[in-house]
């Protein structure tokens, strides 16, 4: 089969788009740059302080900028060129990994990482609403769910390929090698977003005061508001988040039970990437369910609860084994939350919406990366593993009390809806 027959809503059909091809190439080389970034990053953190509580602040600090001025990136994302905000976007970044660089290879105070990974992050506040909306103006509607899987396939490929690289240039040499090489990654994707045809783009919005930013990020808040179903998808999301920002931290502990040390703490997260991969590839059969409520049930169960069994469990084979279940259904949720997003959201919204929808999910990640290291320190690695499988069942019985019994097959169908015309 090949792509110009592959059937609809597939990651072969969404293929057949010469612009999208082109944005995915891009995502592919900052993908596995910034998962190479993000080990290094704690890594050298780790190394300096020898604190999981700094590991967990790092990681906090890469994402809770996200959290308090995303909303403003998804207005930026609205109002001006996609292009140039990609773009701007990449060479900032750029510039902060050289400066990750300098920090690693100096003495400066290691209070320095997390203030530039966080300037780094705020830069790119306005990147993630860009590259979602602009997806749908790349390929059909049809083809959508592919699309969003292939982007997922994506960053789960980074994932495997960004922590295998880093663990090899951490044995080779200093955490500055990695933040170099994200750096030129930046440039590479910076490129491939000026390859991208103008007329697939977009034109911008006009861009008006900046004193109406508020009004326009209240108005994210009241589209959301209006769509009930996609809200209990974003939920689901948070869940998925938090378990990621957990994993960050416990995964370390995870890693010396299991034998595999501190470079053991990359492979678990390359297992999360193969996961991904695999979740990506039952996302689009998956949106095309006729029970997706199930499937969203199912995913969610596969995020979380492999996490308990983990205090339970220590020979690796398994161990990564359940981490890799743990990826594919985050990833399975991703996407089924961003298709519906797309579909459900009136496009001259999406990225006022979506600006509030995107931080409150990565916010997941600075709850989970901070609460990590205070519950371990309450109830263990053991008794902290076995609270996400509580998380979990919590939110599947309060999704499953909301649905609507008299019509769920209904209910469920609407969760990925296109909308209407």
């Amino acid at each position: 089969m090949n792509k110009q027959n592959a059937a609809a809503g597939t990651i072969r059909a969404a293929l057949r788009y010469p612009g999208f091809r082109t944005l995915l190439a891009g995502l592919a080389v900052s993908q596995a740059g910034d998962w190479l970034y993000n080990l290094a990053l704690v890594t050298l953190v780790y190394q300096r302080t020898g604190s999981a509580l700094w590991a967990g602040v790092t990681t906090a600090a890469r994402v809770v900028p996200i959290v308090v001025i995303g909303p403003f990136g998804g207005v930026i994302a609205g109002r001006f060129s996609l292009r140039r905000t990609m773009v701007a976007c990449d060479l900032i970044r750029l510039g902060m990994m050289a400066a990750l660089a300098l920090v690693a290879v100096s003495g400066l105070p290691i209070l320095a990482a997390p203030v530039i990974a966080a300037i780094a992050t705020m830069a790119a506040t306005p990147y993630l609403p860009a590259v979602s909306a602009i997806t749908p103006r790349l390929v059909a509607d049809e083809d959508l769910p592919g699309a969003n899987a292939a982007r997922s396939v994506v960053a789960s490929t980074g994932i495997i390929v960004g922590p295998a690289i880093g663990g090899v240039l951490l044995i080779l040499g200093s955490p500055a090698l990695a933040f170099v090489l994200n750096a030129l990654t930046f440039g590479v994707a910076a490129l491939t977003v000026l390859g991208i045809p103008a007329s697939a783009m977009g034109a911008a919005a006009a861009s008006g005061p900046s004193a109406g930013l508020l009004r326009e990020v209240a108005d994210g808040a009241a589209v959301l508001r209006a769509h009930p179903q996609a809200l209990r998808l974003v939920g689901a999301d948070i869940i998925c988040s938090l378990i990621y920002g957990l994993q960050t931290v416990l995964l370390i502990g995870v890693a010396h039970r299991a034998g595999l040390g501190l470079h053991g703490y990359s492979f678990l997260f390359a297992a999360i990437g193969a996961g991904g991969l695999a979740g990506a590839a039952l996302a689009g059969r998956a949106a095309r369910a006729r029970r997706p409520h199930a499937v969203l049930l199912a995913a969610l169960a596969a995020t979380g609860l492999p996490m308990p069994v983990l205090a339970m469990v220590h020979w690796p084979v398994l161990v990564l084994a359940l981490v890799f279940a743990s990826g594919a259904g985050a990833i399975a949720v991703e996407i089924l939350t961003e298709t519906s997003l797309q579909r459900s959201l009136p496009a001259e919204a999406f990225g006022r919406a979506y600006g509030l929808a995107l931080p409150a999910s990565i916010g997941g990640i600075a709850a989970g990366a901070l609460i990590a290291p205070l519950l371990t320190s309450v109830v263990g690695l053991t008794g902290a593993l076995l609270s996400v499988g509580v998380v979990v069942v919590g939110y599947a019985m309060l999704i499953q009390r909301q649905a609507v019994p008299s019509a769920p097959a209904a209910q469920g169908a609407a969760l990925l809806a296109p909308a209407d015309a």
